[in-house]
């Protein structure tokens, strides 16, 4: 974790971030994911594809903060971040706490989705998809909308799929991913 003159810096620099993800990386919009919590590795590599537009850069409203109303995307945000800024933003918001979202679910889907999650992503998203150390993302108890927003960009080829994952989702029907996305909602 940062000290001195880093902390100062790398609090600021989280300001920033809490102006859409809210403070400690936990905010109460369906289209902006919780970062608290994620792993150091996992928000690093995301925010190192943002910087390359190597993600989908979706424009949303700044929500808090002297830029508040205005429009951004995370390419916009992370572009000029030094790679010692992204180790230390995420190294901040890895020592956060992961707060899932209360949020509605259908829960017969959930159900089918727990079986769709421990056939096809079990093995990497582990503990029912709630385990930040697998540096996989934690889609327990994170938006719907953002989750199914994101595999929406993977099935169409718009964001970076790891290749043990793509044959994985490939190969599930449009029904078994919206039973998972309801099975990671109701993890709350």
């Amino acid at each position: 974790m940062a000290t001195g003159a880093h902390a100062a810096d790398v609090n600021k620099l989280a300001e920033g971030c809490a102006n859409c993800h809210g403070k400690d990386g936990v905010n109460s919009e369906g289209d902006v994911p919780n970062i608290g919590g994620l792993s150091a590795k996992y928000l690093t590599l995301t925010m190192e594809h943002y910087k390359k537009e190597e993600r989908p850069c979706v424009e949303t409203k700044i929500r808090s903060g002297d830029k508040k109303g205005t429009k951004s995307d995370m390419c916009q945000v992370v572009k000029d971040l030094s790679d010692d800024d992204i180790k230390q933003l995420s190294e901040h918001f890895a020592g956060k706490k992961f707060v899932r979202t209360a949020q509605k679910f259908d829960a017969a889907l959930a159900a089918k989705g727990k079986s769709v999650h421990e056939k096809s992503c079990e093995k990497c998203h582990s503990e029912a998809a709630s385990k930040a150390d697998d540096d996989n993302g934690i889609l327990a108890g994170q938006k719907m909308a953002y989750l199914k927003e994101q595999t929406e960009f993977y099935l169409a080829g718009k964001r970076w799929i790891h290749k043990k994952m793509k044959p994985k989702l490939e190969a599930l029907d449009k029904n078994e991913v919206e039973a998972a996305l309801h099975y990671y909602a109701s993890q709350q």
